[in-house]
């Protein structure tokens, strides 16, 4: 007895299957290929690992699923504070605590991505700290420490542009502000810092005293060579309260020559 074929038509149910199985393969190659980029970021995509354009800006992005990746990086304003010891000119330890405020430049998110750091906790470790350790080196060592102690603000911008001139030598990152707080030296040294800056001070009002001696001198030296007899008769007549009994001798009248009398009683 022969067996009936079966019928190589699939029923409704295996239809439904097969439809409901494509659109959740639809719906999941969907997903794959929309992202979101979050305020403040950036992403970079990456086609099977290179980098392909540029960084994706905030907002609803497209990929190519299954091929491409997105790899997020901020670019908001970053704060880190260092602690760092260096040595001075005078080869003087001092400890002080740097806070730098950076930003990752958008456009350059791509090439960071493929020279350096592949996610945002890698960017200060590589491209900040050394360049930011190696200003402060640079700076610190060409003072003495009783110089830096009293010309810390000084050095704290001259520190600032340092490290912003070696991070612009690869236009990675910006530099917002940095600020150097925190000085610690040894004991013994801030007694001869604090000298410094009483005889400083001390000199500071010295000449400062000097110069006011100087300048009145000339003041009475200059009024005393214009003072001639018409003007000195000129301002004892603008000031003569028309009472005093003796008015001083004309001008031009030879010496010894007795004065005007006015109103004799």
């Amino acid at each position: 007895m022969q067996s009936p074929m079966r019928s190589a038509t699939p029923g409704p149910e295996g239809g439904l299957l097969v439809v409901v199985g494509l659109a959740l393969a639809a719906l999941l190659l969907l997903l794959q290929a929309l992202f979101v980029v979050p305020a403040g970021e950036v992403a970079v995509i990456t086609t099977l690992g290179k980098v392909s354009g540029l960084p994706r800006q905030p907002g609803l992005n497209f990929k190519l699923p299954l091929v491409q990746q997105a790899w997020p990086f901020t670019i908001r304003t970053q704060v880190r504070p260092e602690q760092f010891a260096t040595l001075t000119k005078d080869l003087q330890v001092i400890q002080a605590t740097a806070t730098v405020k950076y930003a990752l430049r958008p456009d350059e998110a791509g090439r960071v991505y493929s020279t350096i750091a592949s996610s945002d906790r890698d960017v200060y470790p590589r491209i900040i700290q050394p360049s930011l350790l190696k200003a402060l080196k640079s700076v610190f060592s060409q003072y003495e420490l009783v110089t830096i102690a009293s010309e810390w603000n000084d050095i704290s911008s001259l520190v600032e542009r340092t490290v912003a001139e070696e991070l612009d030598k690869f236009d990675y990152v910006e530099v917002r502000s940095l600020d150097l707080t925190g000085l610690e030296i040894a004991e013994e040294y801030r007694a001869a810092i604090e000298q410094k800056q009483i005889a400083e001070q001390q000199l500071l009002r010295a000449q400062t005293e000097v110069k006011i001696a100087e300048q009145e001198a000339l003041r009475y030296d200059t009024l005393n060579q214009s003072l001639d007899d018409q003007v000195l008769y000129k301002l004892f007549l603008d000031k003569w309260d028309g009472q005093t009994q003796v008015v001083p001798g004309l001008p031009g009248n030879t010496a010894g020559s007795p004065p005007v009398i006015v109103g004799r009683r």
